[in-house]
């Protein structure tokens, strides 16, 4: 009878052994869930932080471009402004020389009209001297 607790002993310990590994199994399943949530969760706050590092970025890249774009545009303004002052000098010392070519022209015109009239005044003195004759 020995011999029949033994193995009665050990078809028992057989069916606790197996009892205890369904539990295991459980939590072993258990463990695997929780550490994949775990990483799941950290992968999320590590993204949700990169984002925001990201958007972070981004405007500060936004309002540099904007102070950047800012000052162009000053500077475009104050060179328009000094074009517009040097063209405006340009054309109004364009518009000086042709008042003065202008005169010049009018004074030529009007003593090549003074040297004509002479001329023409010697040339009928010397005429009529010749018909006086």
């Amino acid at each position: 009878m020995a011999k029949a607790k033994t193995k009665a002993k050990a078809k028992a310990t057989k069916k606790k052994t197996t009892a205890k590994k369904s539990p295991t199994a459980k939590k072993k399943a258990a463990a695997a869930k929780k550490a994949a949530s775990k990483k799941r969760n950290d992968l999320t706050k590590k993204l949700r932080d990169d984002l925001k590092a990201t958007k972070d970025a981004m405007k500060f890249a936004k309002n540099a471009a904007k102070e950047e774009l800012t000052l162009a545009k000053a500077a475009a303004k104050a060179e328009i402004e000094v074009l517009k002052n040097e063209l405006n000098a340009v054309l109004k010392r364009e518009k000086e020389l042709l008042k003065m070519s202008e005169n010049k022209i009018k004074e030529m015109v009007s003593a090549g009209e003074r040297w004509e009239k002479k001329q023409l005044a010697k040339l009928k003195k010397m005429v009529t001297k010749k018909k006086r004759r």
